[in-house]
């Protein structure tokens, strides 16, 4: 048998566009940076046959024993489907039916591992390996280029990262997490001020101030009333994460987290383990390395023991009854495991309830399977909370935005305000 010239004949970068495309119709979570990985890999060691393929394939984008049978079965529909694992790429190509007009290779075609429907390319187009999209190709019956397709694939380079815990990130899955978490808008609810604005309308409220001066200024009889409306303002936006070391894993992505509520939403920024440390005006440069960096500095106490109570109660000692903490949304980061006192706990949580006018708990922990607050200082603060969300992953995140806003408010600890 000859050897096959075909599969260097196909752009690598297409190929493996055309491949994570599919694999993530399939519902398995891949990257474009481990699209990127594979077609170096291709262009590294090109596979002579299917099976080789499979192998290059399998080690750049399988991550876990659990994504195998999604894996297989995709790589099987794209590269297997009617001929042998062990031949050559051609053989296979070869081995399909000539087309019924034109004289050049009819490509494979294949149901969209998501919807079923099959790619039908016209016959006399370049010859390619099945599923790979080609600029100019045409996989909709001529409404869509297949090579949208591709674009797609590479479009969005954190979208496999959604769904995954902040404990299972490598190190460079963390720096894009910490960039979309930076990003993060999170938005507190309004509440009427004390200051006013005027209005036109009849409906709001007679400013009899407003209108008196109105009528000394003329030095007549006004023959116009003026009204005026409360203004609308956000409420204050108060961020505490525990930084210890059962909180690590996740600190590393909450922390940017408070970085991008500082600089974009005036947020006020605590971390604590052992001690309170503020970080506000750390965490408000606008680069967040600097500003990364010299929080880590400002908190000695990183990655140590867990102090909830005596935490909550210098935050409310020495910022929250000074009014910062006053009909503000108060967001607590930790896993509730406190070295102190439940009872302490909870009463330092009582106090904080006084003031606020939300809290919020976001509990990593809250996602494991079976999961019950169960742990001391978790189990004394839930009934003081309004919310209580695991923030484990960046879709987890939306949630809390969702929480910080009031949507849909189902108070854990059976408040009602």
């Amino acid at each position: 048998m000859a050897e096959s010239p075909a599969l260097p004949m196909v752009e690598a970068a297409a190929l493996s566009a055309a491949f994570i495309t599919a694999l993530r119709r399939a519902g398995l979570p891949c990257s474009p940076d481990r699209a990127v990985r594979l077609a170096e890999s291709l262009k590294l060691i090109p596979p002579g046959d299917v099976e080789s393929l499979y192998w290059t394939s399998r080690v750049v984008l399988v991550s876990t024993r659990a994504q195998l049978p999604v894996f297989d079965a995709v790589f099987t529909a794209v590269f297997r489907r009617g001929f042998d694992p062990a031949a050559p790429l051609t053989t296979a190509r070869d081995a399909q039916p000539a087309p019924p007009t034109g004289g050049t290779e009819q490509p494979l075609t294949r149901p969209s591992p998501a919807d079923g429907r099959a790619a039908r390319p016209a016959p006399d187009s370049p010859q390619h390996p099945p599923g790979v999209a080609t600029e100019g190709s045409n996989r909709t019956g001529g409404h869509e280029p297949a090579g949208r397709e591709a674009v797609l694939a590479m479009a969005s380079t954190e979208e496999h990262l959604h769904g995954m815990s902040f404990a299972e990130l490598s190190a460079g899955e963390v720096q894009d997490i910490r960039k979309l978490a930076s990003r993060l808008l999170l938005s507190t609810p309004t509440r009427l001020s004390r200051r006013t604005r005027k209005s036109a309308r009849t409906s709001a409220r007679l400013d009899v101030r407003a209108t008196v001066r109105a009528t000394r200024r003329s030095g007549s009889e006004t023959s116009r009333l003026l009204f005026a409306r409360r203004r609308e303002q956000r409420r204050k936006l108060v961020l505490l994460c525990d930084v210890s070391g059962s909180m690590e894993p996740f600190a590393r992505i909450f922390v940017p987290l408070l970085q991008g509520a500082v600089s974009t939403a005036g947020a006020e920024a605590f971390v604590f383990s052992t001690r309170l440390t503020r970080l506000t005006r750390q965490l408000a440069l606008r680069d967040p390395d600097e500003a990364l960096a010299r929080a880590a500095a400002t908190a000695p106490d990183w990655a140590g023991g867990t102090r909830i109570a005596d935490s909550l109660r210098r935050f409310v000692d020495e910022h929250g009854r000074r009014g910062l903490a006053r009909g503000a949304v108060v967001v607590i980061f930790s896993d509730g495991w406190a070295q102190e006192d439940p009872v302490q706990v909870a009463v330092q949580m009582a106090r904080l309830r006084r003031l606020a006018n939300r809290i919020v708990w976001v509990n990593p922990r809250k996602a494991a399977p079976g999961y019950r607050p169960l742990a001391g200082g978790m189990a004394a603060a839930l009934p003081y909370c309004d919310a209580f969300v695991s923030g484990h992953s960046y879709t987890a995140l939306t949630e809390l935005a969702a929480a910080i806003r009031g949507d849909g408010r189902t108070p854990p600890g059976g408040r009602t305000g």
